[in-house]
């Protein structure tokens, strides 16, 4: 067993109450490749935040256990290397197993989330224990969920919103044991979270009512992606297709991470970024064939994603 300890890594537990108190959102990224993991730490690096980098069961098995341990470790190493050593969590988004979580703890993970938003509410609360218990004798913080996200990312899919009820959260939260509890209210997972003509909207009335009955409790945002427009107009320029992709407005979510949201999930945003860099560099370039050259503009261009997300939508900037 690995401890992530010996890696470098922090678990969220002291993020999450300072951001609380400090009125903002630690950025949560996914990550699968190098160059994503490069824009992440240099973005971070440069804009002082603290970071969680989040990895889906899709996600680890596509680069591989061991490697994204190294992965973790390096991007340790490498902050320092940029010159400023800040607080790196390595979690594990949408954990659909007792298994698979404690794999993850095994491998140095400093936080996992158990995901059982689809199950009934007594085995939800069952499994998030059975998940608590293991993971606290090694310090690892845990994350559970209330409520179903509609949309798709990886291999959650789910077609309808459930709403996170706010007079569940008191019991679930007490009898789990959870360091933080991830709610539904009206994000969702994906680039297609609404329709055309549809207004996106959060629901912060229920995240208001969640506050007042689990007050100072650290709350998580899923689906967090705000599919910016031009984003979007560049890859369909570059001939791609995604049609009605609309997202999260961001002043909506600047909102909520002044509450007691300290975790917001954000990655359609990044797959959007990259995909549009790219697309860019085979048009005006179709005889390029080197992966650095295709690849580099879209480390470039995730890089300046995140950074703008952490100073102008969660406000993380400057808080490592």
């Amino acid at each position: 067993m690995i401890s992530y300890k010996e890696l470098g890594l922090v678990n969220s537990r002291d993020l999450f109450a300072q951001a609380i108190q400090g009125g903002y959102a630690i950025p949560a990224y996914n990550f699968n490749n190098m160059e994503q993991l490069q824009a992440i730490i240099a973005a971070c690096v440069e804009t002082k935040s603290p970071v969680i980098l989040q990895v889906s069961s899709g996600a680890r098995k596509y680069a591989n256990q061991t490697l994204l341990r190294f992965m973790a470790q390096g991007a340790v190493e490498y902050a320092k290397e940029l010159g400023y050593p800040i607080p790196i969590v390595l979690h594990l988004d949408h954990g659909d197993s007792f298994e698979l979580c404690k794999n993850c703890i095994e491998f140095g993970f400093s936080s996992v989330m158990i995901d059982g938003s689809h199950l009934p509410y007594e085995e939800n609360i069952a499994l998030t224990r059975r998940v608590v218990d293991y993971a606290h004798q090694f310090d690892v913080t845990v994350e559970g969920e209330l409520g179903v996200l509609a949309g798709v990312e990886d291999d959650v899919k789910a077609e309808h919103h459930t709403y996170t009820q706010p007079e569940e959260v008191e019991d679930f939260v007490k009898r789990t044991g959870v360091d933080s509890l991830a709610i539904s209210i009206g994000t969702s997972h994906g680039a297609f979270k609404f329709k055309p003509g549809q207004k996106p909207e959060i629901r912060l009335d229920i995240l208001k009512e969640i506050e007042k009955r689990i007050p100072g409790f650290p709350i998580v945002l899923h689906g967090s992606s705000s599919v910016p427009r031009d984003i979007v107009e560049e890859i369909n320029r570059y001939g791609g297709k995604l049609k009605d992709s609309i997202g999260i407005p961001e002043e909506q979510l600047r909102k909520a991470a002044g509450s007691a949201v300290c975790k917001i999930n954000i990655d359609s945003d990044g797959r959007l970024a990259m995909t549009a860099a790219i697309r860019k560099v085979f048009v005006e370039k179709p005889d390029e064939f080197d992966p650095r050259k295709y690849l580099g503009p879209a480390r470039d261009k995730l890089k300046e994603l995140y950074k703008h997300k952490n100073i102008n939508v969660l406000g993380s900037d400057n808080k490592a």
